[in-house]
């Protein structure tokens, strides 16, 4: 018999206790749980380097009390061991480093935004909390052979979410476009998390320099502060500079000015 390893990721612990015996009785399902996202990236590090890695991740849509809004779920990597890791921003990093696992999000209520960005952070799935376990099993089964699952009720206003996400995204790529190619080197580094000095000495470049092409990133994406332009350079793709290099200093962003 082909077992399904699953990882229930939340932090109520009777729910996840609960839930992770319900699918234990199942005689094809192994189950473990975790109680962050820390604690589940540890997990998923860990089976992966025994050479058993787990199939299917039910993750928690309000893990560690953050609900993404107007801004992009932020990297995993920003997570700490108090599990400030948002249930999205877990999805999207298990999406890049160990894109054979599915995910599925589970939530107290339908919400077509926080469903569209699952989704586009690499979710297979939306369920709620409160379904029964042979609905849970079957989008858990569905989602290994590649099936995306979400409420009906629900795939209205997810469509209408992801039309106007791939706007907004087309609107962001035209005014990266804009950008020279140093200039997309500082947002590059931006998006990474990367301080002015700690731009100046990966780019060899003056502290007073790197101010000058940080300005005029923003100048030229129309927005005002660092966040906005990481978040407008999230939309449009821009992945973060290789921090394979000097280290990553402090988030530049102090009162909405340059640090």
């Amino acid at each position: 018999m082909v077992r399904i390893r699953v990882l229930v990721v939340d932090d109520h612990r009777i729910f996840a206790e609960s839930l992770a015996a319900a699918l234990a009785a199942e005689p094809d399902v192994d189950v473990s749980a975790a109680g962050s996202g820390p604690a589940a990236l540890r997990c998923l590090e860990r089976a992966a380097s025994e050479g058993r890695r787990f199939d299917v991740l039910l993750v928690d849509a309000d893990l560690g009390g953050h609900v993404p809004g107007v801004r992009p779920a932020v990297p995993v990597r920003d997570g700490n061991e108090d599990g400030l890791v948002d249930g999205i921003s877990l999805v999207a990093g298990v999406r890049s480093g160990q894109p054979g696992v599915r995910t599925v999000v589970l939530a107290e209520k339908d919400d077509p935004r926080r469903a569209a960005l699952a989704l586009g952070a690499g979710a297979s799935g939306w369920v709620a909390k409160d379904c029964s376990l042979s609905r849970l099993l079957s989008v858990i089964r569905g989602v290994l052979r590649d099936e995306t699952h979400l409420p009906s009720a629900l795939l209205t206003g997810v469509l209408r979410e992801l039309t106007a996400a791939r706007k907004h995204r087309t609107e962001s790529e035209l005014l990266v476009e804009s950008l020279t190619p140093r200039e997309r080197e500082v947002l590059r580094c931006m998006v990474a998390g990367l301080g002015r000095k700690a731009v100046a000495e990966r780019l060899y470049l003056s502290p007073h320099t790197v101010r000058t092409h940080m300005q005029n990133v923003l100048g030229k994406l129309g927005v005002h502060s660092t966040l906005a332009a990481v978040a407008l350079a999230r939309r449009a793709g821009v992945g973060p500079a290789d921090l394979d290099g000097p280290s990553a200093g402090d988030v530049v962003e102090r009162g909405g000015q340059l640090a």
